[in-house]
């Protein structure tokens, strides 16, 4: 998987280009500090990732993202950035962003959710999941239980969209780990998902909690 990484920040640049390479997993297809030749760049290094910050001299991120679905529709972008109010979360969202994860997350979950959404995932930090969340909520009439979901699963799906670990939700229930992973994949099934993000995103979508 070739990811390139759009940061004006020139030390965490730098990082993202280091963990990148360093993964094992993930192949490095270019670091930049604006998205001026963005489509040039997306031509020939065809990447299947870019990590966009918004906030870049010139074009903004979200402005790059528009422009970078509308050549290149294959092409995965996920926000990488400090911003969580709801106006740039929902315009990174339309130009295409199908990832918005905020620069405090953890190197690790930065290259599973790179995974994850070269695999179809729509992997988000859990404030940010939980901000879609509360417009959902507030737009939308919740949705009668079609799925026969438990209560433990309703309260599994909670603490997913919280951006919960399996242990801290095993904590939270008072169950195992394993236990935690059945309910997971039980989940999964009833939702016809195949990742966390994409249950919590049929979750927030679909207004089922």
């Amino acid at each position: 998987m070739k990811v390139a990484v759009y940061e004006d920040n020139n030390a965490f640049r730098e990082s993202m280009m280091h963990l990148i390479r360093g993964s094992g997993l993930l192949t490095f297809a270019g670091a930049y500090p604006d998205c001026s030749h963005i489509l040039e760049n997306c031509e020939n290094n065809k990447p299947d990732a870019i990590l966009m910050d918004i906030d870049m001299p010139g074009m903004s991120g979200i402005e790059a993202t528009q422009l970078v679905k509308a050549k290149f529709p294959e092409i995965n972008v996920m926000m990488l950035t400090v911003f969580e109010d709801s106006n740039r979360i929902f315009d990174a969202l339309k130009a295409g962003a199908t990832g918005y994860l905020l620069k405090k997350t953890s190197a690790i979950r930065i290259i599973e959710s790179v995974t994850e959404l070269v695999n179809g995932g729509s992997p988000m930090s859990g404030e940010i999941a939980r901000k879609v969340l509360d417009f959902f909520t507030t737009s939308i009439p919740k949705k009668e239980n079609t799925y026969a979901l438990s209560a433990r699963e309703y309260d599994i799906i909670k603490c997913l969209i919280d951006g919960d670990s399996y242990k801290m939700i095993a904590d939270h229930c008072h169950i195992s780990i394993g236990t935690v992973r059945c309910h997971i994949n039980s989940i999964y099934t009833k939702l016809a998902v195949n990742s966390k993000s994409e249950a919590v995103i049929k979750a927030i979508k679909e207004r089922l909690v």
